[in-house]
């Protein structure tokens, strides 16, 4: 054995402090656990006590009992058959059972996401989504047909537009001259707009993209607990047709605009609002998936073939740009722009590099119905629109000035279309 080959005198020249070891430290780990199963203990050894010497914890004997066993971590059970286990089908949160009663509304129009990007006349050709309600579980009584929530059926299963009833739309006209009072002076109306300044107050509601959403009228009731007029700044597409977005926020608040500069409004609440008697507005919890419209290019555009269409699309993209589209600004001169370029221009291409692409379907479809014109190429972030064979222009009076006056006798402006 090591223990009788190597004497004490040898082990004090090797382990000595003052000469350098003769043997590698891997020797001297292997001497080490050859010597010390052969001690009945660890204090058996004089290599500790004499010389200080302790060896590396691997090497210490971590089971002094062999015939114990160590206990092993045991493995995950895995699945013998390796099926993953299939997950609960999704149930939108509308579909939960829940045992509130409804909340129950009594604004007099159908509720919609958006009440300017969203066109009643428009039957979309499909859903994108199931019919379940953006309201939550339990939170509406009205039926969600994918597009709207009716007021006149709420068990209605078709997402045709419904005729405006003259009964309520003579209701809904005396209910709102009710809250209105008397017209206001043109003194008041200076006070108010002059409150509503960005020196005098940073409060405003900001109408994007999206334009007039339903979460908004609650936003615009809200703001006129605490005053009589409200700010709203509308930027990015519903400002192409400003007649429209005036028109919504007065007919759906049954407030009145009495400033107007650009994109930038104020909505007076009345003089008879009462914030006790405000109607009640249940809120979106999510956005609606939008439906799925019919396309807005076609293959071949009406009267042309498909020769004369792609040479069209082709020289559609080469003409200079009429004006290039900041993302969410002001458009609010752009079809005007596109019915004086169709004066000398057969086609007009209007640049709109950073806008997303739903921005451009939407200034598509506004153009095509307000010039009107026809679609002709969405590609290269483009929009290039054709007058048409027959093109005449249009004097419908569609037109705002950019600065709407409201001075005078005559200061009520109708929004209609």
């Amino acid at each position: 054995m090591l223990s009788t080959v190597f004497s004490r005198r040898k082990l004090y020249h090797l382990f000595s402090p003052s000469q350098s070891p003769i043997l590698p430290l891997s020797s001297l780990c292997f001497l080490c656990t050859a010597t010390s199963p052969t001690l009945p203990n660890s204090s058996s050894s004089k290599l500790h006590s004499k010389y200080s010497f302790k060896p590396p914890p691997f090497l210490r004997p971590q089971n002094p009992n062999p015939n114990s066993q160590i206990p092993r971590p045991q493995a995950p059970i895995t699945n013998t058959n390796n099926k993953r286990t299939k997950k609960p089908p999704y149930r939108p949160p509308s579909s939960l059972e829940t045992g509130k009663k409804p909340v129950h509304s009594d604004l007099p129009f159908d509720f919609r996401y958006s009440y300017t990007e969203s066109s009643p006349a428009v039957r979309p050709i499909g859903l994108r989504e199931p019919k379940y309600s953006p309201f939550g579980p339990g939170r509406l009584d009205r039926e969600w047909t994918g597009v709207c929530a009716p007021v006149l059926d709420p068990k209605v299963r078709s997402v045709d537009p419904e005729e405006e009833d003259p009964k309520l739309e003579e209701k809904r006209r005396r209910r709102r001259e009710e809250i209105q009072g008397k017209p206001l002076s043109n003194a008041e109306r200076k006070i108010l707009v002059d409150k509503c300044q960005k020196n005098r107050t940073k409060k405003q509601i900001n109408l994007g993209r999206d334009g007039l959403t339903h979460n908004m009228l609650n936003d615009i009731h809200n703001h006129w607990k605490h005053a009589e007029a409200v700010r709203i700044k509308c930027l990015g597409v519903p400002t192409v047709d400003m007649k429209n977005v005036c028109f919504q926020l007065e007919d759906k608040t049954f407030g009145k605009i009495i400033h107007r500069h650009s994109g930038l409004l104020v909505l007076y609440r009345g003089r008879n609002y009462n914030p006790k008697k405000r109607p009640l507005i249940p809120i979106m919890l999510w956005k609606p998936h939008e439906p799925v419209y019919p396309k807005l290019i076609k293959t071949t555009i009406d009267g042309l073939s498909i020769e004369e269409t792609k040479e069209m699309r082709k020289r559609g993209l080469s003409v200079p740009a009429l004006t290039k589209l900041a993302r969410n600004g002001y458009y609010g001169s752009l079809v005007a722009m596109v019915r004086d370029a169709f004066l000398t221009e057969e086609l007009v291409r209007i640049d709109c590099q950073g806008l997303d692409r739903s921005d451009h379907k939407k200034i598509g479809v506004k153009l095509r119905d307000l010039v009107p014109c026809i679609l002709v190429s969405f590609e290269k972030e483009q929009i290039v629109v054709w007058r048409g064979k027959n093109y005449q222009p249009r004097e419908d009076g569609f037109f705002l000035t950019d600065r709407a006056s409201f001075d005078g006798p005559d200061d009520n402006l109708h929004w209609g279309a």
